[in-house]
């Protein structure tokens, strides 16, 4: 991927509806370099697809946070699937180094939030957790 690439994926993020026209002239080249660029963006399948996104998407949880876990013994599996099932998982993710997974939570109040949290920590296979509240968020 070329520098002139990651600008128009960057630009595309901001805004995915930008015309042609409006891209190449923020970048500084042609509409068909654009459409080129595009196109092989999306043939070598760096760009997998498009959406839409509602205002309930994009409307963050008030309290939100990152649980670093650790599992130990077999159940790691079974921990992995019963955190995504959990309401208040936004997203999950294993990892190498001190901690084996990452959950993403979000909650309306900080009881909801330490509810959360809780629930979490009885999960088996946890033997040990850290939590970071997330106080800003910039993209």
């Amino acid at each position: 991927m070329t520098n002139l690439d990651a600008q128009l994926l960057a630009e595309l993020k901001q805004d995915g509806r930008a015309s042609l026209s409006d891209l190449a002239a923020t970048l500084g080249v042609t509409r068909s370099t654009v459409r080129t660029r595009l196109e092989r963006l999306r043939t070598s399948g760096e760009i997998v697809g498009f959406t839409v996104l509602t205002k309930a998407d994009v409307q963050a949880d008030p309290v939100r946070g990152l649980m670093m876990l650790e599992i130990s013994g077999p159940g790691a599996g079974r921990a992995f699937q019963r955190l995504t099932a959990m309401p208040g998982v936004r997203a999950a993710h294993s990892t190498n180094g001190k901690w084996d997974l990452i959950a993403e939570v979000g909650a309306a109040t900080l009881e909801e939030f330490d509810e959360i949290l809780f629930a979490i920590r009885r999960l088996e296979g946890v033997t040990r957790s850290e939590t970071s509240l997330l106080l800003s968020t910039r993209r």
